[in-house]
């Protein structure tokens, strides 16, 4: 597995979450969403979060400093990067400005499950990885670090919307303590073809 480093996410990753995200409506892989979102608007969606529910983001130790992430070839357990990085117990996440920072290469956040107040302690997650860097370990790393946030931040479930047919994510959710809850049949319409939907839940 490639070690990485995680951090909250800040205004300068707008562009890099937009393309990322970009990618994941292109794929149909990973939302219903369908329209390519701007970098002006992602800007404006990351300035809208609230502190509990934050957007984080994964880069390459590797590529820290040199502005651009490549897979890195090796295998091997997520070893320590540097402060502000997650380590091998996976605590830390720091949204500093150093100029080492390079460009995410995934993002995931933290979202709103439902405005009634009953629901405050649940939320939604997303998880996006770009093309590159899927089945490297980023979106695990991210997953696990959301299990964190949600602790810290007072939520007692995580819940996620996937497809059936993206066989790897649902293995990683399962992997990481996911259990499925129910299908969605025909739940929208990607293409002009009805799409199901599974959804997951996951008790911190």
């Amino acid at each position: 597995m490639t070690a990485y480093r995680v951090r909250l996410a800040a205004p300068a990753d707008a562009e890099a979450i937009c393309r990322i995200y970009n990618q994941g409506i292109e794929d149909r892989i990973a939302t219903l969403e369908t329209e390519l979102r701007t970098t002006d608007e992602r800007r404006q969606w990351l300035a809208s979060r609230s502190p509990r529910h934050p957007v984080i983001v994964a880069e390459t130790s590797e590529s820290v400093g040199a502005g651009t992430a490549s897979p890195a070839p090796t295998e091997g357990g997520l070893r320590e990067a540097r402060p502000g990085s997650v380590s091998a117990d996976n605590r830390s996440v720091s949204a500093d400005n150093r100029s080492n920072r390079s460009d995410p290469i995934a993002w995931a956040s933290l979202n709103v499950f439902n405005a009634r107040a009953a629901y405050r302690y649940v939320a939604d997650i997303s998880v996006y990885v770009e093309r590159a860097w899927r089945g490297k370990g980023a979106g695990r790393v991210l997953l696990e670090k959301l299990d964190d946030l949600g602790r810290q931040h007072g939520f007692h479930k995580l819940v996620l919307s996937a497809f059936p047919f993206n066989t790897s994510g649902m293995a990683l959710y399962e992997r990481l303590g996911y259990r499925t809850v129910g299908l969605y049949r025909e739940q929208g319409r990607l293409d002009g073809k009805w799409v199901d939907t599974i959804i997951m839940e996951k008790l911190l």
